[in-house]
């Protein structure tokens, strides 16, 4: 087969696909177009082809325009540009709209379950949100983010989607070409700047501003490591925390799980539920956020922390359990953990997460054991990105 790399197509935009584009065809190939929206023609420059039955490419010209197309508030979000934003050039309503089609088309493709989905605003609107970036030096020393699917550094000299104030500093200066770059901004409007540089093969950290960060969120003041894990976006933390409270309902004298803990975040609104004659055992791998976790939770007694693989805890955890909640990484909870969950006997599982996919893999899993799914509510907790958030409930 020919490589199209470089090729101009003439395409007709279909529907959007997880993962910031849309499909389109050409000559029995399909492509995978950014840049574009759904039903849009374009003329599409393949970028990426390692041959088989599809290929990517950046739509360099609009022939026939979308209603929901808009100005990209940033000039980088362009073909060849920035990497870091996906859908800069649609307006933020039908943002959601593509996000919903990809959570549904997901539950349906992997899970067999018809739903209508929305996507919710968050407080704060589409700019001005992101909370923690992670920017990398070029070879001229400026700071900025990757081109997509590259090593590419496209320099920045402002990013319209961090917290006003976060990247000033960052974006004024010079770096060792190569470094990466750690900015939080917290919640309390202090700036942790920590540099990881590559020498002699080994990676060095060193923390140039700040490093424990205090964020606001389901009552309480958290203090963590400044690039440990906490929601990105400022108002995403207490909304996911008051949906899971909802959800959760945990008795009062109940047992709890939070699985995938973090900082405690969850486990302290199960812990409110349950009570001082309840128990919550809280499971995270990283032993920083386990420390912290205890330490921010020290008023509760009735939350005990184990660090490890949640299947691993999990195989010796009392049971049976009230209630689990569980918030994994991107690829998901997966079999062994689900299984580890069932095992359990839950009444019910409120699972939050951040790829629509792995959610729907995991349902799946879940529906295999008896749990069907019972609500869902997703969030547009990163605008302009193809990242949605979702807090599921199964019964």
């Amino acid at each position: 087969m020919t490589n199209w790399l470089g090729r101009v197509l003439e395409v007709e935009v279909g529907a959007v696909a997880h993962g910031g584009h849309c499909v389109a065809r050409a000559e029995g190939r399909v492509v995978f177009v950014r840049h574009a929206l759904p039903g849009e023609r374009v003329r599409v420059e393949v970028t990426e082809d390692n041959g088989g039955s599809f290929c990517r490419g950046d739509a360099v010209e609009v022939l026939s325009a979308s209603e929901f197309r808009v100005e990209p508030p940033c000039p980088l979000a362009v073909p060849g540009g920035c990497g870091g934003c996906d859908w800069q050039h649609a307006a933020p309503a039908y943002q959601r709209s593509l996000k919903a089609s990809v959570v549904a088309e997901q539950l349906r493709r992997l899970a067999g379950i018809e739903r209508e989905v929305v996507v919710e605003a968050l407080d704060g609107g589409p700019l001005d949100w992101r909370s923690r970036v992670r920017l990398v030096a070029g070879q001229d020393g400026r700071a900025g983010l990757r081109a997509h699917h590259s090593h590419r550094v496209v320099p920045l000299e402002k990013c319209p989607i961090a917290v006003p104030g976060a990247l000033d500093d960052v974006l004024a200066r010079r770096w060792r070409p190569g470094s990466e770059l750690e900015v939080t901004k917290d919640g309390d409007g202090r700036v942790h700047v920590r540099e990881l540089a590559t020498v002699r093969g080994k990676v060095r950290a060193k923390q140039l501003s700040g490093g424990t960060a205090v964020q606001h969120a389901a009552g309480r003041d958290w203090h963590l490591d400044a690039h440990g894990f906490w929601q990105v976006h400022p108002a995403a933390a207490a909304t996911f925390a008051e949906v899971v409270g909802e959800w959760a309902d945990a008795p009062s004298g109940g047992s709890a799980w939070d699985l995938y803990a973090g900082v405690g975040l969850f486990a302290s609104v199960l812990a409110g539920q349950v009570g001082t004659a309840g128990r919550v055992l809280a499971v995270e791998s990283g032993r920083r956020a386990v420390s912290d976790g205890e330490g921010n939770l020290a008023d509760l007694p009735q939350v005990s922390w184990q660090a490890g693989r949640v299947e691993h805890v999990l195989a010796t955890a009392e049971k049976p359990v009230d209630v689990v909640v569980l918030d994994p990484p991107r690829k998901g909870a997966g079999k062994a953990v689900v299984e580890s969950i069932v095992a359990g006997e839950p009444d019910r599982i409120v699972y939050v997460a951040c790829d629509p996919a792995a959610l729907a893999r995991d349902v799946a899993t879940f529906a295999a054991h008896g749990y069907s799914l019972t609500d869902l509510r997703a969030f547009d907790a990163f605008p302009m990105t193809h990242h949605v958030e979702c807090v599921a409930l199964l019964s």
